[in-house]
């Protein structure tokens, strides 16, 4: 059954889109079809073949490795380097040594989250992103985002209900729910 109808957009590099809606509205389900995770009813997604990190509720974190073993881990998993700085973009330094499964949850989101700085990939699908994190930190985040991400040519797409001072377009999902009785012309989105 369809759950968005006739949407379509671009990201271009350096940007970002914010998908607002109500819960129910699609946005984890459109996220889940740009990551490749599920497959459209219709329409196409266009985006370089592996460029794209998916972020959700889980973290993918190691409970038994420390915070620095589980960011070496993801650096060598996409042979990327490993930056001691992202400990830093994530106020995750005094943490360093601290096995993963004794963070609390904010602790854990934000190294879920700094995972994504040592991955590399341009295309960042955020599902979101700032559950569990603080005030303080979720203005790190938008932060790296902005400053690190975006700023070196990345691209972001983020379903979130908290602000997080992105000069972003917003996207309200509501208008595109499918009717289930209708069929749709499907939808298209690009990523440059």
């Amino acid at each position: 059954m369809p759950v968005l109808d006739g949407l379509s957009f671009t990201v271009e590099p350096g940007q970002a889109l914010v998908l607002r809606g109500p819960n129910g509205a699609g946005k984890t389900t459109l996220l889940r079809v740009l990551a490749g995770l599920a497959p459209p009813l219709a329409g196409r997604v266009e985006m370089p073949p592996e460029s794209a990190a998916y972020a959700s509720h889980a973290d993918g974190i190691k409970a038994t490795l420390s915070v620095r073993e589980n960011l070496r881990f993801w650096a060598d998993l996409y042979a990327r380097p490993w930056a001691e700085g992202v400990l830093d973009d994530f106020d995750l330094r005094s943490l360093a040594h601290r096995p993963a499964g004794t963070l609390s949850a904010g602790q854990s989101r934000r190294l879920g989250l700094a995972r994504l700085g040592v991955i590399g990939r341009p295309i960042l699908l955020l599902d979101e992103p700032t559950v569990s994190l603080d005030a303080a930190s979720v203005a790190r985040f938008a932060g790296w985002l902005r400053e690190r991400h975006l700023a070196s040519g990345g691209l972001a797409v983020i379903a979130t209900h908290v602000p997080l001072g992105l000069d972003a377009p917003e996207f309200d999902l509501s208008r595109f729910r499918a009717d289930p009785m209708v069929a749709g012309q499907g939808s298209d989105a690009a990523f440059l």
